[in-house]
């Protein structure tokens, strides 16, 4: 069983325009995700799907596969269901281009739970820590059901609480991980626009819930933290240097 990972990349981002190339710790933040999905995967096995070419030649130059995607994709994974067109693949591995703290394991731990439930969408998620504000937009938050299936995403705390006894004791946040078949891929393209629920939260993935799709939450490792915006950025170069210095 063949699995690929595709790591979506634009330059124009409306809230961090070049964000695949910013620099943290002197090297190009794409780049700090092809080399995870490598030791994940191998390099052969990972490809940036971009509409950029200043993007695509700095992938390039590094050793890498680029695929080009359309100007106008509605989302990221609007551009793998291109990508996969071209790419023959079992599971195909969505690594976003701005987390560039994710663990090589869950990536694994993606593909495995994939293989195992070729049905369901799969979707990674930990806890926010203390230092993460749940009334942050820029935080997805999840609810699952008790099978952990996702029931809704939303940028808003979720869930919410009548009496304040019943206040979530931790909320689950979204870890931009997702294992995809080429048919689910290509029923979500096919879809044709982005759904009002996705309009609205602007987060892809609840597209599926139109289309009636199960999507599986994982539980992946803490500490995954994301390059939402240029504040993002002294936070994240923080944490690789004490994951580097760890290891």
């Amino acid at each position: 069983m063949k699995t690929v990972a595709l790591i979506p990349a634009r330059y124009q981002s409306s809230r961090f325009p070049g964000k695949p190339l910013v620099k943290l710790l002197g090297k190009p933040m794409i780049l700090w995700v092809t080399d995870i999905a490598a030791k994940a995967l191998g390099a052969e096995n990972v490809y940036v799907v971009t509409d950029d070419e200043r993007i695509a030649s700095v992938v390039r130059e590094a050793g890498y596969q680029t695929i080009k995607s359309s100007f106008n994709a509605l989302t990221g994974t609007d551009r793998l269901a291109e990508a996969s067109e071209h790419i023959a693949a079992d599971v195909y591995i969505n690594i976003q281009g701005d987390e560039p703290l994710v663990n090589p394991d869950d990536i694994l731990k993606i593909r495995d739970v994939k293989l195992a439930n070729p049905d369901k969408v799969i979707n990674g998620f930990c806890w926010l820590s203390s230092a993460e504000d749940p009334a942050s937009v820029n935080i997805p938050k999840v609810i699952t059901n008790e099978r952990n299936e996702l029931v809704y995403m939303s940028r808003n705390p979720l869930p919410g609480h009548k009496e304040s006894d019943r206040a979530p004791q931790r909320y689950k946040k979204q870890v931009c991980i997702y294992a995809f078949s080429r048919a689910e891929l290509a029923a979500f393209r096919d879809f044709g626009r982005k759904s009002e629920l996705e309009w609205s939260e602007d987060i892809e993935i609840l597209r599926f819930l139109e289309l009636s799709r199960r999507v599986l939450m994982v539980e992946t490792s803490p500490g995954s933290l994301a390059v939402d915006v240029r504040e993002d950025v002294a936070p994240v170069e923080k944490a690789l240097e004490e994951v580097h210095r760890k290891c």
